[in-house]
């Protein structure tokens, strides 16, 4: 079931995707695009992986290990990262956590057979 476009919402309203274990994604989704802050508990790792939409993302708070591609960087608040479709990636949070904030262009239609959290304020703002 796709989520409905929507013109106004808020984070606290939205039902987060369980990503991974200790990985939350608070999404508000166009038709073209999808807006996610995404949180992630102390040294919680994502698995590599890829999907055709494009991702584009920055982090607001804590660190990130980040491997695109092949190549890993150290990401701090306001590093930015440009991931193409299709292109491998994986990454770790650091020890304090991470908040990131990611678009995806087309939104994700996998995230959609994901389990869903309860509503609830994001750690950020």
């Amino acid at each position: 079931m796709q989520q409905k476009s929507q013109t106004y919402d808020s984070f606290e309203a939205v039902r987060p995707h369980k990503i991974w274990p200790g990985v939350l994604a608070h999404e508000i989704r166009g038709q073209r695009v999808a807006f996610a802050l995404i949180e992630l508990d102390p040294n919680a790792p994502v698995a590599e992986h890829s999907h055709p939409e494009e991702q584009i993302g920055f982090i607001v708070r804590g660190s990130f290990k980040f491997t695109i591609g092949g190549e890993t960087r150290e990401l701090q608040p306001g590093d930015t990262y440009v991931i193409p479709g299709g292109v491998p990636h994986s990454a770790v949070s650091g020890p304090e956590g991470t908040v990131a904030i990611d678009v995806f262009s087309p939104p994700r239609a996998d995230w959609d057979r994901l389990e869903r959290a309860e509503p609830r304020k994001p750690s950020w703002p």
